[in-house]
């Protein structure tokens, strides 16, 4: 059943990818309609996920960044697709990267130095890895979850690769690391997703208890590679700019849990200055910390 779904569903992602970029956002008005006032995915969700993040806003407001991200979702949604046919030169276009961007990362390349990068789900992060790949001398290594239906998994991979960007999964990306360690990579890990409780770093994060991720600064200081965060940032619909600042040059004599909190800090102000390019609707608080962690 799987495959004749995706199969069927082929041929209409593909005539989605084709569209002109006027028409690709007519239809994601037609989605948003669709997906907000009659389906109201997650809308409960999201809903809460904002009162709680933001208490000092009033209800008005949150209601508002609630419906401008779902405007967000469906442009999203379909800019994804839009990577099955897009040429390098209207990539570049519509997602570049900063001046300042371009330096730090040549700069890391003129020495050699390979880095890792921290980011989470805000903006066009899969636009992000195909600009960079377009752009930069290192070789893009995105660290991913495969998905269960294998023909999906298939299509995110062909979509995240084209322009070079390779993937590896989350399982095997220690392993996988020390064994690129002599080429100079970038190796992207999405530091917002959620862990489970009982192996992870809580912190505070958009107000609420929050476990992270350790990964990344443990990684970075077992290879000693510097951490860049890189932020997707909405300059209008449809375009989107890199921005990347060096975290931390110096990973390997740090505190556990200094690392986290900085990229985690990081990514909080981002959010909060651009709220409705965040996914929401994840539930990035389903866990709670037990009270002798608290």
């Amino acid at each position: 059943m799987k495959a004749v779904l995706y199969y069927i569903s082929l041929p209409f992602l593909y005539l989605i990818s084709l569209l002109p970029f006027p028409v690709l956002y007519l239809v994601a008005d037609f989605f948003f309609l669709l997906l907000y006032y009659v389906i109201g995915y997650r809308k409960g969700l999201v809903l809460q996920n904002l009162r709680n993040s933001f208490p000092g806003k009033t209800d008005r407001e949150i209601r508002l960044i609630r419906r401008k991200f779902y405007r967000y979702l469906c442009d999203l949604f379909l800019e994804t697709f839009k990577t099955l046919t897009i040429k390098p030169a209207t990539m570049l276009k519509h997602c570049s990267m900063s001046p300042e961007a371009v330096t730090l990362f040549d700069r890391y390349a003129t020495e050699g130095k390979s880095i890792i990068l921290v980011m989470g789900h805000l903006g066009n992060w899969e636009w992000a890895g195909n600009t960079f790949s377009l752009v930069n001398k290192a070789q893009l290594y995105v660290i991913y979850h495969p998905l269960a239906n294998p023909y999906m998994n298939g299509l995110i991979i062909k979509m995240r690769t084209r322009f070079g960007t390779r993937l590896i999964a989350m399982k095997d990306t220690f392993k996988e690391m020390i064994a690129r360690r002599k080429e100079l990579t970038a190796t992207a890990f999405i530091a917002d997703q959620t862990p489970h409780p009982d192996h992870a770093y809580w912190t505070t994060f958009l107000n609420q208890d929050t476990p992270v991720f350790l990964g990344t600064e443990r990684i970075a200081g077992k290879l000693k590679f510097p951490i860049v965060y890189a932020r997707v940032k909405k300059l209008k619909r449809g375009y989107y700019e890199i921005q990347a600042e060096t975290l931390i040059e110096d990973p390997a004599n740090m505190e556990e849990g200094a690392i986290t909190r900085i990229h985690t800090q990081r990514l909080e102000r981002d959010i909060i200055e651009q709220p409705e390019t965040w996914l929401w609707s994840h539930r990035r608080w389903k866990h709670k910390r037990k009270p002798a962690e608290a």
